[in-house]
């Protein structure tokens, strides 16, 4: 019984406690029972991964009642692959969090925290699972709306702007995409997006183009795609840092995961690479976004907006794979897709780690950091080689693939302009192991000691993870080949019950 309704209990469960937490109010009974349900929740999702794996795609009525009149849970290979890594890092993040947030957040808040955080957790695994367009709508909501919250509680003044100027942008976002998500429903009279998928004109008609257009515009913002990134430095920032581990390891990506799915399993790889030419500008804002983001990177004091303007950088990379629509291409995607959440998800986590001891990210305050923080600076630079992406880290899978496909496609600038992006990133990252590393202890990095092995171990174990699956790439890249195969094939298809 269990089993048949993983689907639902996926998003049921971190919905369910998130107000329970706010019923309880202790702070120590509210977190262990956030602990508790995370990890459930991870399992979920490693269980249906693994269902998918063996029996093909997962499809769950709600109530019983069978779409397209009822809502619809569905599990392929690419939501299951975000599944896996939503939950898994919702999970760790949600070990790493106590003491640090202990710093950062005021004890009479910290319950409102962990429901605002379950809220947001459920939401960007409803966005995964749902087989809904309106759903999609919902759940967006439902994981924007607690992410503002998250991050006005971080209690610095700087916090409250920064939550602002994102609602104000998701707001924008999410009109655009509740108007695309109307006029195709005007169109097809329909929600399910498999039923759309097969009734929905792509023969040029006037009010599909528009809801393209919109949907398109409006998942950008939410994906902080260049230029529609303005949003996200001050929000990653200014967040406490575990809000900034979170998002940064998941929200972006279940964005691009939307992205996929309305261009590949909604529209056709026909109407939205050949028809409608997105593919090129794709293409154009992502190599853009790239150079630039990674330059603003470089200049940046703080290593948070470092890490933040990275991001941006990082989408780039995946919204290209994207915009090649090959196999190879939608393969790097996906798969950096995965590996940047651990990567980044891992950096901001050691950035976490480093605020909590020397009370200050701001790199030239920390000379010598690495010799008072030695393993917490090992990890971030482990992280920084992923995002640069040398051998024998998760991050040159990605790009591997992604060069691979440039070639592909006779594309030899392009596989060249993937390079010398990637010595932007090395600029980035350099300048923080030098400072780290090459400079004696001085200031604030004298009286740092390492971070408490509560938040050093999940740390390691997320940067870790980087360099396993540098060399093991049967689940990352084997998952995002088989999600890439099944896009291409056209609209969803059926699966099994």
């Amino acid at each position: 019984m269990i089993e048949h309704n993983l689907p639902a209990l996926q998003v049921v469960i971190p919905l369910v406690a998130a107000p329970l937490c706010v019923v309880i109010r202790n702070a120590r009974a509210v977190y262990g029972m956030t602990f508790v349900v995370a990890w459930l929740t991870f399992a979920c999702a490693v269980a249906l991964f693994i269902r998918v794996a063996d029996s093909g795609d997962i499809v769950y009525a709600m109530g019983g009642w069978v779409a397209p009149w009822g809502i619809e849970y569905r599990v392929d290979q690419l939501s299951g692959f975000v599944l896996v890594l939503v939950a898994g890092m919702g999970a760790v993040v949600a070990t790493w969090a106590p003491r640090g947030l202990a710093a950062e957040v005021a004890p009479s808040k910290r319950h409102l925290f962990w429901a605002l955080y379950l809220l947001c957790l459920s939401g960007l695994l409803g966005i995964a699972i749902t087989g809904d367009l309106f759903n999609v709508f919902v759940f967006l909501e439902i994981s924007a709306l607690s992410s503002y919250g998250l991050i006005a509680l971080g209690g610095r003044r700087k916090a409250l702007p920064a939550a602002f100027r994102y609602l104000i942008m998701g707001t924008i976002g999410a009109t655009f995409i509740l108007i695309g998500i109307g006029l195709m429903y005007m169109m097809t009279g329909t929600l399910n997006m498999a039923d759309m998928a097969t009734r929905l004109p792509v023969d040029g008609h006037r009010t599909v183009l528009v809801a393209f257009a919109f949907l398109t515009v409006g998942i950008s913002l939410k994906a902080a795609l260049f230029p529609l990134h303005a949003w996200l430095p001050d929000a990653y920032a200014y967040a406490p840092s575990t809000v900034s581990a979170l998002l940064a390891a998941t929200a972006t990506k279940v964005s691009v995961y939307i992205l996929l799915r309305f261009f590949l399993s909604v529209f056709g790889a026909d109407f939205a690479f050949g028809g409608m030419g997105v593919g090129q500008i794709l293409m154009v804002l992502a190599v853009v976004g790239m150079f630039v983001a990674s330059a603003a990177a470089i200049f940046q004091g703080n290593l948070k907006r470092m890490l933040a303007y990275s991001s941006v950088a990082q989408i780039g990379y995946m919204v290209l794979g994207i915009s090649l629509a090959s196999t190879a291409g939608l393969t790097g995607g996906i798969v950096h897709l995965f590996n940047h959440g651990l990567i980044k998800g891992g950096m901001f986590m050691a950035t976490g780690c480093i605020l909590l001891r020397a009370g200050s990210v701001e790199r030239d305050e920390l000379a010598g950091i690495g010799k008072t923080m030695p393993w917490t600076m090992m990890a971030w630079t482990l992280g920084g080689l992923g995002l640069i992406g040398v051998p024998g880290t998760a991050g040159f899978v990605s790009k591997w693939y992604l060069l691979q496909a440039a070639l592909e496609q006779g594309h030899v600038w392009l596989a060249v302009l993937l390079l010398l992006s990637s010595l932007l990133a090395v600029a980035y990252v350099w300048r923080v192991v030098e400072q780290a590393y090459f400079k004696k202890p001085a200031g604030i990095g004298v009286g740092a000691r390492e971070a408490p092995l509560s938040m050093l171990l999940p740390t390691l174990v997320v940067i870790g993870l980087t360099l396993f699956f540098g060399f093991w790439t049967d689940f990352p890249a084997g998952a995002a080949g088989a999600a890439a195969e099944s896009l291409l094939g056209g609209a969803l298809m059926g699966g099994t019950s």
